[in-house]
């Protein structure tokens, strides 16, 4: 079994690439479209005592980071729809995400209200995605956090890294 060094990043930071092919966009769309499926099939496998394990000293716990992938998705969606449709887009919306994790919902609510919603809003992530003209790919918006500008292509590409990088924090607290 791989065990990464450092448990905050198990596959690695996310570095976006400068181009995407759309090959490269084919293949980002499909990881992001199967994700909902291997969240799935491991939330089947959980224990209400896996639920409180983490993957490290101080992280999320499972119920959370399940609960916090489907708001993450939420918000990529939203964001390309705002960069989509508003020419003043132009910084990211973001949020305090340790803020978020540790709302009741996300604290207590059954895992499989994330599961079904993030079932639901992947598709049509995925669909919009799919429709991006090369104009439409380049369109961008600052990142206040990471201190960079991300293009539309590049979003699809943080989220499904962001989707496999949750699923490893997952692995981890149940190994």
């Amino acid at each position: 079994m791989y065990i990464p060094q450092d448990r905050r990043y198990p596959i690695g930071p996310f570095n976006p690439q400068d181009h995407y092919s759309s090959d490269d966009l084919n293949t980002i769309l499909a990881r992001i479209d199967d994700s909902p499926a291997q969240y799935r099939a491991l939330a089947a496998t959980l224990s209400p005592d896996d639920l409180s394990k983490t993957y490290r000293e101080g992280s999320w716990t499972v119920q959370q980071l399940i609960h916090h992938v489907a708001d993450i998705q939420c918000l990529h969606f939203f964001r390309m729809k705002k960069a989509l449709t508003e020419s003043d887009y132009t910084t990211v919306t973001l949020i305090d995400m340790d803020a978020w994790v540790n709302t009741p919902d996300a604290t207590t609510a059954p895992i499989d209200d994330s599961i079904r919603l993030l079932e639901g809003i992947t598709p049509r992530y995925v669909r919009l995605g799919q429709s991006l003209t090369d104009a439409q790919r380049a369109i961008q918006y600052y990142h206040p956090i990471r201190q960079y500008w991300v293009n539309q292509a590049q979003a699809l590409a943080m989220s499904a890294w962001h989707l496999e990088h949750h699923l490893a924090h997952i692995r981890l607290a149940l190994d």
